[in-house]
């Protein structure tokens, strides 16, 4: 993480005393060159909207990527749950609930959408999903308050995706980025609850497009190696 936001740093650094010396160099010429304040003005939104993906494409290079980090969760299009409450010794994410067990993936869209299926629980039972993309953007949610206790299949497809809705699936979540962050929460209440939980947590299925349909798989995307 040190490297990437050193490396934004960097750029935004080379940014400001380019445009600089630009507008120093030009300002007796009068060709109208970006000012020292605007330059900075420019760095500075270069560095809100680069900063947060290089911190998410972090989370996501340790939950679906990087198998030896302790976080690693699972290969993207997967999903991984957690029947149990969350601790402080739970540190891959600030303040986790402790009264909703976890469940986690991580979204690779390049090839093909994904296909998140929720089964049908109380209906006084929370739960939500969390769809984040790499620009940490909350661009879609799964839950009792958006698409109800019913249970549902749901397509998630990246920014290029143009192709038909397939039957059977309920809704489709289209996203800005080629990868997602899902975080699931499913309320217990109280440890003899916990059985339940795992029941509705077993109905969580987390599919690429071709094994929902069960056709043959399109190319596989390149294979990521930039570090997290």
């Amino acid at each position: 993480m040190k490297r990437q936001v050193l490396f934004v740093l960097f750029v935004v650094m080379i940014l400001i005393a380019g445009c600089k010396r630009q507008s120093e160099s030009s300002q007796n010429a009068g060709s109208g060159a970006l000012t020292a304040t605007d330059a900075r003005s420019i760095a500075k939104v270069a560095y809100i909207y680069g900063v947060p993906m290089v911190a998410q494409y972090k989370t996501i290079y340790a939950f679906s990527i990087d198998k030896n980090n302790p976080q690693y969760k699972g290969p993207f299009n997967s999903i991984l749950n957690f029947a149990r409450v969350f601790t402080p010794a739970d540190t891959a994410f600030a303040t986790p609930n402790s009264d909703t067990p976890y469940s986690f993936a991580g979204l690779d869209l390049r090839a093909e959408p994904a296909v998140i299926t929720i089964p049908r629980m109380e209906k006084n039972r929370y739960f939500v999903f969390q769809l984040m993309d790499l620009y940490t953007f909350n661009f879609a949610y799964i839950g009792s308050r958006t698409t109800g206790n019913n249970g549902g299949v749901y397509l998630i497809a990246g920014p290029g995706w143009n192709g038909d809705t397939p039957k059977g699936t309920s809704k489709t979540f289209q996203a800005e980025t080629q990868f997602v962050s899902v975080v699931g929460r499913t309320q217990w209440f109280s440890p003899a609850d916990l059985p339940n939980v795992k029941r509705i947590q077993s109905g969580y299925k987390v599919q690429s497009l071709h094994e929902f349909l069960h056709t043959p798989a399109p190319p596989a995307p390149p294979v990521i190696d930039a570090a997290g």
